[in-house]
């Protein structure tokens, strides 16, 4: 058996393992991946020097050894709680946070007040960018992204969806009309994209189909957009939970289902046993499945 300590994250992929009875089900409940957990119990068995489950048509059910090894495991999740619960009392510290720029402006605001209000000695920092933070160059603790992170060795975990919406100001359709059906979409000023056809895709979903010229106002910075909707140029897309919180904009055609983006949070596995980290991680989990 290898004398060196045993790392943590194997034993928390262990004591999931245990409690699910099989791979799935555990790297469902830690936002994890099978092929990962599956990895980490490789490295837990070969660090032991024993077979830890007996593999069933029914599942995985745990040899005299993994018993052994799982009141070891439930010891030191019992610290980990006492310690987390004792550290949540003074955390401190920087979290810094990555999300898109529409995410970051319209949606992170009121949750990273109400975690400051809970923990005033974080500092909290936010990267607002569309592009990819690879939080394997610690480039950023968290990432808050509206697709499932695909790098490897990363926590990411579900949080959410948020239905989309298209909405205009109430001062474009006094001076443009209130267009009664999607097709009228075609004869009002529409803001799209300058080079994702991420828009025209979606309107092709719905029956229109437009190429970029068809756009009266295009900007790829989703914030300038979303801007313009507000100011009253012209019809838009954004998140109905945006949306529908402005008292100048009215939402059309609520009934009728144009997509959601699914809200993953993802942070590096290391990061994830940092109290501070792991207390923001679950604090946006929390708003976000509000929303």
């Amino acid at each position: 058996m290898n004398r060196e300590p045993l790392p943590w994250h194997l034993l928390q992929s262990f004591a999931a393992i245990s409690d699910t009875g099989s791979l799935s089900a555990a790297a469902k409940v830690l936002g994890s991946s099978q092929p990962t957990l599956s990895r980490h119990l490789t490295q837990l068995e070969e660090r032991i020097g024993s077979r830890l489950f007996f593999r069933t048509s029914t599942g995985l059910t745990l040899t005299p050894e993994g018993a052994a090894v799982q009141a070891h495991a439930d010891a030191m999740a019992k610290s980990a709680a006492q310690l987390s619960f004792k550290g949540q009392q003074t955390l401190s510290g920087t979290v810094r946070i990555t999300a898109s720029q529409i995410a970051a402006t319209y949606l992170l605001p009121d949750m990273l007040v109400s975690l400051h209000t809970a923990h005033p000695d974080l500092a909290l920092e936010v990267v607002a960018t569309d592009q990819t933070e690879n939080l394997l160059r610690r480039e950023a603790d968290l990432a808050v992204r509206m697709y499932r992170p695909t790098q490897n060795d990363l926590i990411a975990k579900k949080v959410g969806n948020l239905a989309i919406g298209i909405f205009a100001a109430h001062s474009y359709i006094e001076r443009c009309g209130l267009p009664e059906h999607p097709s009228d979409l075609y004869h009002h000023s529409v803001i799209g994209y300058d080079r994702s056809t991420a828009i025209i895709d979606g309107m092709r979903q719905v029956g229109i189909t437009v190429d970029r010229s068809f756009f009266t106002f295009r900007s790829d910075d989703q914030v300038v957009g979303w801007r313009m909707v507000q100011a009253g140029h012209g019809i838009g897309f954004n998140q109905t939970v945006i949306g529908q919180s402005d008292p100048n904009l009215v939402q059309l055609w609520p009934e009728i289902d144009i997509g959601a983006l699914p809200v993953w949070l993802t942070a590096h596995q290391e990061l994830r046993m940092s109290p501070r980290v792991r207390i923001c991680f679950e604090h946006l989990a929390s708003c976000f499945g509000a929303l």
